[in-house]
C-alpha cells in the first residue's frame, strides 16, 4: 500500500475504497508504522514551524514565538498522542459496535479510524499560519469517511450507521480537544 495514493483515494471517494480496504490485512503495527507515522507528522511539524518560526502577531504589531524547546516538546507530544488517539478511537468503535447493531472487530475498527483521521492530520497544515488555523475544521470530512466505513467494515446497519458515526465523532472530537488542551497547558503550543 502506498500511503500517499491511499490518502488521495480515501479523500476522493471513500465509498469506493472501503471494499478494497476490507480485504486488506489489518495488521495494527503495519497501519501505525506505514500510515499513521507519516500523516501524524503533518500537524506536528506544521505546529512547530507555525509556533516557533513564524509566530503569532499580537495586538500592537509584535510577533510572539514559542520557545524552541517548548515547541519541540509540544510537537513530540502531539505526534505520540496521535497514535494513542487512533488506538482509543478504534477501541471506542469496537466497544460501541453492538449498541448500534454492528459486528465487533478491533482490526476493522482500527482500519476505519486510521483512514478517517486522514483529513484531520492533513488539516494540520493550517497550523503553519495562525490566521488559517480555523481551516482546521476541514478535518471534519473525516466524519464522512467514518460514516462510509462503518457499514462496509463493521457491518453496521445502514439505518443506524449515521447515529453510530455521530457518537464516534463526538467522542473523538472530545478526545482531540482534551489532548490539544493538555498539549497547550504543558507546552504552550497548539495541538491537534
Amino acid at each position: 500500500m502506498n500511503a500517499i495514493r491511499r490518502a488521495a483515494a480515501i479523500l476522493a471517494g471513500p465509498a469506493t475504497v472501503w471494499p478494497r480496504i476490507e480485504k486488506e490485512n489489518g495488521d495494527a503495527v503495519y497501519l501505525l508504522v506505514s500510515y499513521v507515522a507519516l500523516f501524524a507528522l503533518v500537524p506536528a511539524i506544521a505546529g512547530f514551524i507555525g509556533g516557533c518560526v513564524i509566530g503569532v502577531i499580537v495586538p500592537g504589531g509584535a510577533t510572539v514565538r514559542a520557545p524552541v524547546a517548548d515547541g519541540l516538546l509540544g510537537a513530540i507530544f502531539g505526534y505520540v498522542a496521535a497514535f494513542a488517539q487512533v488506538l482509543l478511537v478504534a477501541l471506542m468503535i469496537d466497544l460501541l459496535a453492538p449498541w448500534f447493531g454492528a459486528s465487533r472487530s478491533f482490526t476493522a475498527a482500527l482500519k476505519i479510524t486510521v483512514y478517517s483521521f486522514t483529513p484531520v492530520w492533513l488539516a494540520g497544515i493550517f497550523f503553519l499560519l495562525p490566521g488559517l488555523r480555523f481551516l482546521g475544521f476541514t478535518g471534519f470530512y473525516g466524519a464522512v469517511i467514518l460514516a462510509n466505513g462503518l457499514p462496509a467494515l463493521m457491518r453496521a446497519p445502514e439505518q443506524r450507521s449515521l447515529s453510530f458515526a455521530a457518537a464516534i465523532v463526538v467522542l473523538a472530537a472530545a478526545l482531540l480537544f482534551v489532548t490539544a488542551a493538555a498539549q497547550r497547558s504543558l507546552f504552550g503550543s497548539a495541538g491537534l
